[in-house]
């Protein structure tokens, strides 16, 4: 029966594939992609993960795991496979697989589309297990530690570098998509706010008041969080109150990094546990039920298979499809990021090695189909609304008006009454610019909930998506900055010994401090930017994150290699060779390509010719300097973790070359045998 199910998923795989692939002059039903998508999951995780766990990384469930030999009671806890799953999938839930489909939808919905599924089955949900695997066998270490411990120190030290410069730019981009969902919009804003307060509620519930009354505690923080957005609505129609939640972009930016400060020096129990926990409820909750929407309402696809924007000439961002699909669709496919946390707590957590499967790649793959729910939330808009709402004021221009000319000129009608109907429909003041993928894909969510769950309640919906979106986003920037001042500590006590202590509050201020200042500095940019920021962060952030995949995969390659298993490397190094190829094509381009909407050398000299020439309008002179000097130090960043890339590659290879020829090379750092002895009755108990 199994190989019966497996040849049926195959066969109902490929035709619906080949339905997406081949429809070109008539609108496309969400259900190919949805059908499409389960089953390429299914079969990835059925066959391809299960012969990757038994042959490659030889999965022993009778081993002891780290969280089993070094329980402390902190971080060392063995923990049952359902809750490990789940907060494996909210810590690695970003911005990506929301944000990234959405901004893709400017090629049309195929590129994007067959890229998530193929990206995520033979490259993400690999490397998220791999390293799972990998830094399990080695007491938790992160990627980092691996680097060092088994290719040497000069690859250790750049993978180091190289992951602290990228949670830099990744903390910018999320808090750019975070103001841009909120300024002006009061309903969001008062929602979003009223988040914090309810995650220390429950955090004290649960350690001073209620120990261990998890479902008490859950069932009031949903439903607290659920009444803040219709509270938030209530606000938002009050003239009194209103006033006191609407916010330009600065004034929201300087919130968001005095927050991410504030989580990132306060106990963890009292804020980031409770957040992120609450957090995996809502983006369970709200996955399945926009899963079930689409499949009540099939809606058809607005958007065409290619749209003209593929030769690069994109108003949203700049770049031709090959390579800037694969960088700009982030988690949604393949995700550095998600290495961090496979080499961060959840190995600390894993009580069987059995459970990798089900929390690596199982859980990449969920979040690999919540991009693909984000693509059709997109394109299922009319691409004129959709270019309106992402296009920035500098590219399409300041007025409706002028907008919805220059978007209908594209072959794309949009009028600016349109524009403000779906507005007031959504409860909104103007949709129009409102950049970062974030708002366009709150559009689309309160669609297609309206449509199977009550129109009359589009601002509710369109605010429900908001709150979902920025709380997604929250949970990992709070997260990630949190692991950067670590990361930072560790540099800062190779300099003073005390500043490397952790738990020193000092050292938490001042490495919190330096963190926030230099995210912030990248988000202050992104939000004067007149064009929305995300031109500029965007591409710099997906050739980051892309470039740490590259990094955690040949990490994987090297220990494969260096582990006698050199003939099933090719599971790491193909998606590490296409990954290198891509990042390294679209570094080449954002440094030294002539196209201004496509180099930042270009286009900071261009901006500068205007500048001095005197054409710019008193606005943009008066944050030129900024962004000339912020262009020039992206093409610096892009330069540098290029050289990163290939250090680490070319690091690999030489360890690599040195274990087949059989020449020394540094000893495993995987901890030595000991039997499991956790029983799964034990485990239930805790």
């Amino acid at each position: 029966m199994k190989k019966i199910s497996g040849v049926l998923l195959a066969v109902v795989a490929a035709f619906a594939i080949g339905g997406i692939a081949f429809h070109r002059h008539e609108p496309i039903n969400a259900l190919w992609i949805i059908t499409a998508a389960v089953c390429v999951y299914l079969l990835g995780y059925r066959f391809y993960a299960a012969w990757i766990a038994t042959r490659v990384l030889m999965v022993d469930a009778s081993r002891a795991t780290p969280a089993e030999r070094l329980n402390n009671g902190r971080d060392f806890v063995p923990t049952h496979r359902a809750i490990v799953f789940g907060h494996h999938f909210a810590a690695i839930a970003g911005p990506g697989p929301l944000v990234g489909p959405t901004l893709a939808a400017q090629f049309g919905y195929l590129p994007g589309t067959l890229w998530i599924l193929v990206g995520a089955v033979l490259g993400g949900c690999v490397q998220d297990m791999t390293i799972l695997l990998l830094s399990t066998r080695r007491d938790g270490r992160s990627l980092g530690q691996m680097a060092r411990d088994e290719l040497g120190p000069l690859g250790g030290f750049a993978a180091l570098i190289g992951t602290l410069l990228i949670l830099i730019v990744l903390s910018a981009v999320l808090g750019l998509v975070i103001v841009n969902a909120m300024k002006h919009s009061p309903w969001a804003t008062s929602t979003v706010a009223a988040t914090i307060p309810v995650a220390i509620l429950i955090g004290l519930y649960l350690r001073l008041w209620r120990p261990g009354r998890v479902l008490e505690a859950s069932v009031i923080g949903v439903t607290l969080v659920l009444a803040a957005v219709l509270a938030g609505g209530w606000l938002d129609h009050q003239a009194q109150l209103r006033g006191w939640f609407d916010y330009a972009a600065l004034p929201l930016a300087t919130a968001v990094v005095i927050y991410a400060w504030v989580a990132a020096t306060l106990p963890v129990w009292l804020l980031l546990a409770p957040r992120d926990y609450l957090s995996t409820f809502l983006k369970l909750g709200t996955v399945a039920l926009l899963a079930v929407a689409i499949v009540l309402t099939h809606p058809q696809l607005k958007m065409p298979a290619l749209t003209q924007f593929v030769d690069g000439s994109g108003p949203i961002f700049g770049g031709a499809l090959f390579p800037f699909v694969f960088i700009t669709i982030a988690c949604g496919a393949v995700s550095g990021f998600h290495a961090l946390v496979a080499s961060g707590t959840t190995p600390k957590l894993i009580s069987n090695e059995a459970d990798v499967r089900l929390v690596g790649y199982g859980s990449m793959a969920l979040e690999s189909f919540v991009a693909i729910m984000a693509m059709i939330a997109a394109t299922l808009l009319d691409p004129g609304v959709y270019f309106a709402i992402n296009s920035g004021a500098g590219v399409v221009g300041s007025t409706p008006e002028l907008a919805a000319h220059t978007i209908s000129g594209w072959g794309f009608p949009v009028t600016a009454q349109q524009m403000q109907a779906l507005a007031q429909a959504m409860g909104e003041h103007t949709l129009f610019a409102r950049t970062g993928g974030a708002p366009s894909l709150a559009v689309g969510m309160a669609s297609i909930f309206g449509s199977s769950f009550g129109r009359g309640l589009a601002a509710v919906w369109y605010h429900f998506a908001i709150m979902f979106e920025v709380v997604f986003i929250l949970t990992t920037l709070d997260a990630g900055t949190r692991v950067g001042r670590f990361m930072l500590q560790d540099l800062l006590g190779q300099v003073w010994q005390p500043l490397g202590r952790t738990s020193w509050y000092p050292s938490v201020l001042f490495a919190s401090t330096l963190l926030v200042a230099a995210w912030g500095y990248f988000l202050y940019v992104g939000v004067i930017d007149p064009n929305g920021g995300v031109n500029i962060l965007w591409p710099l952030f997906g050739i980051a994150n892309q470039m740490l995949a590259a990094i955690a995969l040949s990490v994987a390659s090297g220990i494969l290699v260096k582990s006698g298993r050199a003939r099933y490397a090719l599971v790491t190094l193909v998606p590490l060779a296409w990954l290198a190829l891509v990042t390294t094509s679209a570094a080449w381009q954002k440094i030294v390509s002539p196209d201004v909407h496509v180099g930042f050398l270009a286009a900071a000299g261009d901006l500068a010719a205007k500048l001095a020439a005197g054409t710019l309008s008193a606005e943009r002179a008066a944050v030129a300097p900024q962004l000339i000097f912020n262009q020039r130090l992206d093409a610096g960043l892009t330069v540098l973790f290029t050289a990163i890339l290939w250090l680490v590659i070319l690091d690999m290879a030489r360890v690599a070359a040195r274990s087949l020829r059989g020449l020394p090379v540094r000893s495993s750092s995987e901890s030595p045998y000991r039997p499991r002895a956790l029983t799964n009755a034990a485990l239930a108990e805790r």
